[in-house]
C-alpha cells in the first residue's frame, strides 16, 4: 500500500525541479523472419501471416520514460545483467540536467539491487529510487509504452538479424520523441486500493460459495 501511494503520488503530484522516470527492460525481443510475407488487411479480409518463422537472435531494450513529457531514453543490449543496467543508468545520467533531482520508478528485479548499482546510486544523492509493489508492473508507465512498441513496430515486423531489429527499435524511439505525448494517469491511490479490495472480497466470496 505504501508503494502504491508513493508512486501514484509521483504521477499525480510530481515534485518541483525534478524528473520522474519510469525505468524497465523489455528482455528477449526476438528477431523473427516470417517464412512468407505478411499480407495487409483488405476490405472484408483480415491480416494474414504465417504461423511459422525463423529466429535470428534476441536483444533486450532498456528504457526510461519521462512521465512529464513522454520522451523515452532507450538502449539495446545483447545481454540482460546488472552490468548492462548500470551502463544504462549512466546513459540516463548523461541525458538529464545535473541541477534536477531524478526519481526512478522501477521493479524489484535482482539486477536493479546489486551492490554495484547501489554504490553508484549512493554517490548521487539527488537520485531517488521508488520500487513498485511485487507483481504490479502495470503501475510502471513505461510498460504501457512497451505495449505501443510491440503493437506498432514488433508485432508485424520482419527482421533477419538482431542488428536490423535494434535499428528498427532505435528508429521507433526517435520517431516517438519527435512528437512525444505523456500518458495521463487518472486513478488515485485510494481508487486503486479500493478496486483491489473489491476484487479480493469477490474472490473470497466465490471461494466460499464453491466450498
Amino acid at each position: 500500500m505504501e508503494k502504491v501511494r508513493d508512486i501514484v503520488g509521483l504521477y499525480l503530484s510530481p515534485p518541483e525541479r525534478a524528473l520522474v522516470l519510469c525505468v524497465d527492460e523489455k528482455s528477449q525481443i526476438q528477431a523473427l523472419d516470417r517464412t512468407q510475407p505478411v499480407l495487409p488487411m483488405l476490405p472484408g479480409m483480415p491480416e494474414r501471416r504465417t504461423h511459422d518463422y525463423k529466429r535470428h537472435g534476441t536483444t533486450s531494450l532498456f528504457a526510461a520514460l519521462d512521465v512529464a513529457t513522454g520522451t523515452v531514453i532507450g538502449k539495446c543490449y545483447r545481454r540482460h545483467r546488472a552490468r548492462e543496467f548500470l551502463d544504462f543508468l549512466k546513459v540516463i545520467d548523461r541525458n538529464v540536467p545535473d541541477e534536477l533531482d531524478v526519481h526512478l520508478v522501477m521493479d524489484n528485479y535482482a539486477t536493479h539491487k546489486t551492490a554495484g548499482v547501489k554504490a553508484w546510486l549512493a554517490r548521487r544523492p539527488h537520485w531517488h529510487v521508488h520500487f513498485t509493489p511485487t507483481s504490479a508492473s502495470w503501475i510502471n508507465q513505461v510498460e504501457r509504452w512497451f505495449a505501443e512498441l510491440t503493437r506498432k513496430q514488433l508485432q508485424r515486423g520482419v527482421h533477419r538479424s538482431t542488428l536490423q531489429l535494434e535499428a528498427d527499435i532505435r528508429a521507433f524511439i526517435d520517431s516517438h520523441n519527435q512528437q512525444p505525448r505523456p500518458f495521463r494517469w487518472t486513478k488515485s491511490a485510494d481508487d486503486i486500493l479500493a478496486a483491489v479490495k473489491r476484487f479480493c472480497l469477490r474472490v473470497e466470496q466465490n471461494l466460499c460459495h464453491e466450498l
